[in-house]
C-alpha cells in the first residue's frame, strides 16, 4: 500500500465519531436535576423500582415498626390480666414465683420498651418529621417567593416566621383530623383471646399507632413551628472581620462536593452532561491547594462530605490515588462523608433499592470507614462511648474490628456485617483536637440519614447522641475555637431559589433543633458545610455558618471554579470570628 494510503486510513480510524462518547448521551442525565425536572425523574424511578422489594421495604421500615408500636399497649394489659388471674401459690412456691415474675418484668420489660422506643423513632425519623419539612419548606418557598428577591431582610425574616408558625398549625390540624377518624377503630387493652385473630390484632395496632403518630405530631408540630417562628432567622451576611482584632487566627481551606468518579470520562449523577467529565477539575484543584500551602502554609483542609459520586470502590481508588500525588496537603485534610458517598445505592440505576437486611448499605460504610481512616486515623478522635471526654485516636479504635472489616469487605455477609457495627457508630463524631488549649478543633459529624432508596438519598438527620458528644469534645478545651462540620445545610439559606427541589431533602431534618443547640456556643464554634453546591455565608443569631461551592460541579467543562480559604479568628475577649475569605479561581486544563 502506498504510503499516503496509509496515512489516509490513520487518520480516518482516528476521525472523531459522530456521537462523540467521550460527550456523553442522554443515558448520563437519567438522574440529572439540572437536565431533568423532578418529576420526571420520580415518575421514571417508579415505573422501573422492584415492587416486591419496596413492598419488603416498607414492611420492615414502616409496617413493622408501626405494628410494634401499637401492639405494645395490647401485650402490656394482656400481660398485666394474666398476672392479677393467677391462683395465689404458698409458702416457698410464692416466693419463688413473685421472684420468677420480677425478673421476666425486670428484663422482659426493658426489652420490650427498647423495642417499642426504637419502633417510635424509626417512624419519626422516616415519616413524620420528614412531613413537617415538606410543609414547611413548601410554605417558605411560597414566602420567599411573595415577598420576592428584593425584599428587605427584616421583610423576609418575617415571611419565614409566619411561614414556620402556618405550617406547625396547618400540620397540627391534619393530625388532629387523621386521629379522629382512625379513634374509632383503636384498642388499648387486649386480652388472651386477641391472639385468636392475628389479622385484626395487626390491624388494630396499625390503628393504634397511626392514633400515638398523630397525637404526636399534632402537638410536636405545634412546638416545631412555635420553635421555629420564635428562632433568630438566619442572615445572608456575616459580619466579617479584619485580621488585625484577631489575638490568633487559622488559615483554613473548605472543600465540599467533589465527586471523584471512577472513570476518565466519567460524569456526575446530579447534574450529567451539564457538569464535567473525569477527575481534571479535581487534580486541579489539588494542584492550586500545593501551591498556595507552599506559599504561605494552611493549617487544615476540610473536605465536608461527598468525597465521591456514588461511593464505588473505583472513586475511593481513585480519589486516594490523586491524594498521593500530593503528600505535603494530606497531613492537612480533615474529611466527613456525604449522602452520596453512603447513600447511592446503585450508580447506574437509581430506581433500585436495598432492603434494610442488606449488607450493601454496611460495605459503602466500610468503604468510607476505610478511607477516612486511612486519610486521618491517626490524627482524629473519637468521644468515647457513655464517657464525656475524647478518646482512642480512630485508627485504635477501629484495630479491634480490623479484621472482621477486611472480612466482611471480602465476602460480605451480614454475620460479619453485625460484628462491624462498632466500627461505624463509633466512629462519630470524631475530632481534631486544638494543638494548645487555646487553638483550634475541628469536630466532624455524619449528618446522612441512613436511607435504602437512590431518590431519598439526601436526607439528613443529626442524632442527638452525637450533638452530646460534640458538647463533650468542646467541653474538654474550654478555651478554644472550633469549626463545627457536616454535611448538611442547618437552616435553609433565606434566598430565593429556582425550585421548590431545591430545598426539599437538603436541609435537616431536625437543623432547626440542632442551630437552636448550638446557640450556646456560638461565641467559639463556626459552623462549615456543603451539600447543596453553593456559597453562601451567613448568621443565625450569633452563630457563623458557612457554605461550600463544589469546586467541580458547576454548569459546563469551560467554567472557571473556585472554593474559599477562611480565617478563623479569636479576639482578646475570646470571641471567634472570620475574616474576608479569599475566594480561589480554578482553571483546569479543557478535556
Amino acid at each position: 500500500m502506498p504510503r499516503a494510503s496509509r496515512v489516509v486510513g490513520i487518520l480516518d480510524r482516528h476521525r472523531p465519531p459522530l456521537v462523540d462518547p467521550r460527550d456523553g448521551d442522554i443515558e448520563n442525565d437519567h438522574s440529572s436535576p439540572e437536565r431533568r425536572s423532578l418529576l420526571a425523574i420520580a415518575g421514571n424511578l417508579l415505573a422501573e423500582v422492584s415492587l416486591p422489594k419496596m413492598g419488603a421495604a416498607l414492611l420492615l421500615l414502616i409496617v413493622l415498626p408501626a405494628v410494634l408500636l401499637g401492639l405494645a399497649p395490647l401485650l402490656a394489659t394482656m400481660w398485666l390480666g394474666t398476672l392479677s388471674s393467677t391462683p395465689g401459690v404458698y409458702g416457698i412456691g410464692a416466693a419463688v414465683f413473685a421472684v420468677a415474675l420480677l425478673l421476666l418484668a425486670w428484663y422482659g420489660g426493658r426489652r420490650l420498651l427498647r423495642v417499642v422506643e426504637s419502633s417510635f423513632w424509626s417512624l419519626n425519623a422516616m415519616a413524620i418529621q420528614p412531613g413537617y419539612v415538606a410543609w414547611r419548606e413548601g410554605l417558605l418557598h411560597v414566602a420567599a417567593r411573595l415577598v420576592g428577591a428584593e425584599a428587605s431582610e427584616t421583610k423576609r425574616a418575617r415571611a419565614r416566621a409566619i411561614a414556620s408558625a402556618l405550617s406547625g398549625l396547618i400540620i397540627c390540624a391534619l393530625s388532629l383530623l387523621v386521629l379522629r377518624l382512625v379513634w374509632p377503630s383503636t384498642r388499648w387493652i387486649g386480652t388472651l383471646a386477641d391472639l385468636r385473630t392475628p389479622h385484626w390484632l395487626t390491624l388494630t395496632a396499625l390503628a393504634n399507632a397511626t392514633v400515638v403518630a398523630a397525637a404526636y405530631l399534632a402537638v410536636a408540630a405545634l412546638v416545631w413551628g412555635l420553635a421555629d417562628a420564635t428562632m433568630p432567622q438566619p442572615r445572608e451576611r456575616i459580619a466579617f472581620r479584619s485580621r488585625r482584632e484577631f489575638v490568633r487566627s487559622w488559615r483554613v481551606a473548605h472543600l465540599s462536593d467533589i465527586h471523584v468518579v471512577g472513570e476518565r470520562y466519567g460524569f456526575r449523577l446530579g447534574s450529567g452532561r451539564a457538569g464535567p467529565r473525569g477527575n481534571d477539575r479535581l487534580i486541579a484543584m489539588l494542584q492550586r491547594l500545593d501551591e498556595i500551602h507552599r506559599r504561605e502554609p494552611l493549617d487544615a483542609i476540610l473536605i465536608t462530605g461527598d468525597l465521591t459520586d456514588a461511593g464505588t470502590s473505583a472513586e475511593w481508588a481513585e480519589l486516594l490515588d490523586a491524594l498521593d500525588g500530593f503528600p505535603r496537603l494530606t497531613p492537612l485534610i480533615v474529611a466527613l462523608p456525604g449522602n452520596h458517598d453512603l447513600n447511592v445505592v446503585d450508580r447506574a440505576n437509581p430506581a433500585r433499592l436495598d432492603l434494610p437486611t442488606s449488607p450493601k448499605m454496611r460495605l459503602r460504610q466500610m468503604r468510607t470507614v476505610s478511607a477516612l481512616a486511612a486519610l486521618q486515623g491517626a490524627r482524629v478522635r473519637v468521644v468515647g462511648a457513655g464517657e464525656k471526654r475524647l478518646g482512642d485516636t480512630v485508627d485504635e479504635m477501629l484495630a479491634p474490628s480490623a479484621q472482621d472489616m477486611i472480612a466482611f469487605a471480602d465476602r460480605g455477609s451480614r454475620r460479619l456485617a453485625k460484628r462491624t457495627n462498632a466500627a461505624w457508630t463509633s466512629l462519630f463524631p470524631m475530632v481534631r483536637p486544638p494543638e494548645r488549649e487555646d487553638g483550634l478543633g475541628i469536630v466532624v459529624l455524619n449528618s446522612n440519614a441512613e436511607t435504602h432508596f437512590s431518590f431519598t438519598n439526601a436526607l439528613g438527620f443529626m442524632p442527638i447522641e452525637q450533638a452530646h458528644a460534640l458538647d463533650a469534645a468542646m467541653a474538654a478545651y474550654p478555651r478554644a475555637c472550633w469549626i463545627v462540620a457536616l454535611h448538611h445545610h442547618i437552616v435553609e439559606h433565606p434566598k430565593l431559589g429556582h425550585a421548590l427541589a431545591e430545598r426539599i431533602g437538603t436541609t435537616l431534618i431536625n437543623g432547626n433543633w440542632f442551630t437552636r443547640h448550638l446557640q450556646r456556643v456560638a461565641d467559639r464554634a463556626v459552623v462549615m458545610h456543603g451539600h447543596r453546591h453553593i456559597d453562601w455565608m451567613g448568621q443565625c443569631g450569633k452563630l457563623l455558618i458557612v457554605s461550600a461551592p463544589s469546586p467541580v460541579m458547576a454548569a459546563a467543562d469551560s467554567s472557571d471554579l473556585y472554593f474559599y480559604l477562611h480565617t478563623v479568628g479569636v479576639d482578646a475577649a475570646g470571641c471567634v470570628g472570620l475574616a474576608d475569605p479569599e475566594r480561589v479561581e480554578i482553571r483546569p486544563a479543557r478535556v
